[in-house]
């Protein structure tokens, strides 16, 4: 733990604050408009919010998973595209470096990447390539002091403000992870463009897009790891994000909990408030027996991730759960709150939409299925 507990206590206060009287006011705006306020990026990064993970060495906040899980909680309280504004920077897109880095990497970097300077992003995912990431088919060629980079990437999160990408590509000619490296790939190198931002079913603000790279002369001081630890740094580093995006999906649940409440409440029928109403109340039940079972399931498993433990089974059903989870929230929240659910001036069906992707990225549904089941045989139960 790098913040005593009580400074840790006050980050989270100002965090609760921050999403309850700033960021959920424009929640309206941003679905509109498609983008954060800069002025709202500003003062993430002045929070330290874009540094959450990274060492104190190299100016982050040093938290340990249970508290990054913490502050997850807090910002999945408010439209999910604020979160993800900073959230390559404290998940996926800077874990790589953080577990495989140099010194000399981690100098360059990690600073600017605390502050917020340098927004990064991930790049895996390709045209043809999703769920089956060690079949990654874009190249890395050795050629003196570079390796020259060409592919596409497909549906990275903030590529259209990324000033640094982590880049899975393949280096050998081994079948399937064996032959992938992991690269620090700049935008300001010639031949990388970015594609026009995806139009999506939700999370408008955070956006995602294609990049490609056309013989890109990446300097050979840039790989990541060694040659071929590509896809075992993208593991490592969903592993982690996993965790952090289930702890997102129960912020989300208890805040949409929280309004069913306060709806249900106030809304009558039949002379009497909807909450009153046995139907109603087991809705609510439910719900609120998931969010707290999924918020135990996140909180343990970063207690053991921080520990040193293997977690590769626990994040996999933290996040398998936590993500159908808070879709059965959602869709109860629409119910409880009738036709005005599925009108936009409440505000329910934007996070209905917003919360379908937590059953996508960061590995699939069908995915965690897999590896649970994988690491439960391994296990012997």
């Amino acid at each position: 733990m790098a913040l005593d507990p009580e400074t840790f206590d006050q980050l989270i206060d100002t965090v609760r604050r921050f999403v309850a009287e700033r960021l959920r006011p424009l929640e309206a705006e941003v679905e509109a408009n498609d983008a954060i306020p800069d002025t709202v990026v500003a003062e993430m990064k002045a929070m330290g919010l874009f540094g959450l993970s990274i060492a104190e060495e190299h100016g982050g906040l040093g938290l340990d998973m249970v508290e990054e899980c913490r502050v997850a909680i807090e910002m999945g309280r408010t439209t999910p595209a604020f979160r993800s504004n900073f959230g390559t920077n404290v998940g996926i897109g800077s874990q790589g470096l953080v577990m495989a880095g140099t010194p000399e990497q981690k100098a360059q970097w990690l600073p600017r990447i605390a502050s917020g300077e340098v927004v990064t992003s991930f790049a895996l995912t390709e045209p043809d390539v999703g769920s089956d990431s060690g079949s990654v088919k874009t190249r890395a060629v050795h050629d003196g002091d570079v390796y020259r980079l060409s592919g596409t990437k497909r549906y990275i999160t903030n590529a259209d403000k990324a000033d640094l990408f982590t880049v899975m590509a393949r280096t050998g000619e081994e079948p399937g992870g064996r032959g992938v490296s992991a690269f620090l790939v700049p935008r300001d190198l010639p031949g990388i463009s970015i594609g026009e931002p995806e139009k999506k079913m939700g999370q408008k603000g955070a956006k995602v897009a294609d990049v490609i790279f056309d013989d890109v002369p990446v300097p050979a001081a840039n790989l990541l790891g060694q040659p071929g630890e590509g896809f075992k740094i993208a593991m490592r580093v969903l592993d982690r994000g996993r965790l952090h995006i289930s702890a997102v999906c129960v912020g989300v649940a208890e805040r949409l909990i929280a309004d069913c409440v306060a709806y249900a409440t106030e809304r009558k029928q039949f002379g009497k408030a909807i909450a009153e109403h046995q139907l109603i109340q087991g809705m609510l039940a439910d719900s609120k027996t998931e969010a707290l079972v999924a918020r135990a399931m996140v909180l343990e498993t970063a207690a053991k991730k921080d520990r040193g433990e293997d977690v590769v089974l626990e994040s996999a059903a933290a996040k398998y759960f936590a993500s159908e989870m808070v879709g059965r929230v959602a869709d109860r929240a629409v119910q409880i709150y009738g036709g005005a659910g599925y009108i936009a001036d409440y505000g329910i069906e934007r996070l209905y939409r917003d919360v379908r992707l937590f059953r996508i990225y960061e590995g699939t549904s069908q995915i965690q299925q897999i590896i649970i089941a994988r690491e439960t045989l391994k296990r012997g139960g």
